[in-house]
């Protein structure tokens, strides 16, 4: 079991749930960040010209395409995230049971 999770579980109720909040409130954060991001990344790199209120064909083509490589980068980046963090964690198991071992 995760340590972190353990030490959760053995908080009173309310405080689970402030803790709770303020996880959810910093994911949302994170969440409005990357999307902020996103956004103006796009704009910045296709919009060039302030004709009409409408984005041209070229414009929505590239906006579009920078958008699609974004998340596939971010779902990349998420993905190996994961994996790094279960190398670590199965490092940090083996070392644990080595110590307990060596007792």
């Amino acid at each position: 079991m995760d340590p972190n999770l353990a030490a959760m579980q053995n908080l009173p109720g309310d405080q689970q749930q402030q803790l709770m909040q303020a996880i959810e409130q910093m994911q949302v954060r994170d969440s409005l960040r990357m999307y902020n991001s996103l956004v103006e990344r796009c704009f910045r790199d296709c919009v060039s010209e302030f004709r009409s209120k409408d984005l041209n064909a070229g414009e929505e083509k590239c906006v579009q395409s920078c958008a699609t490589k974004f998340m596939k980068h971010s779902a990349r980046v998420g993905i190996r995230f994961g994996e790094l963090s279960s190398e670590a964690e199965s490092q940090m198991q083996a070392m644990m049971q080595q110590q307990q071992a060596g007792k």
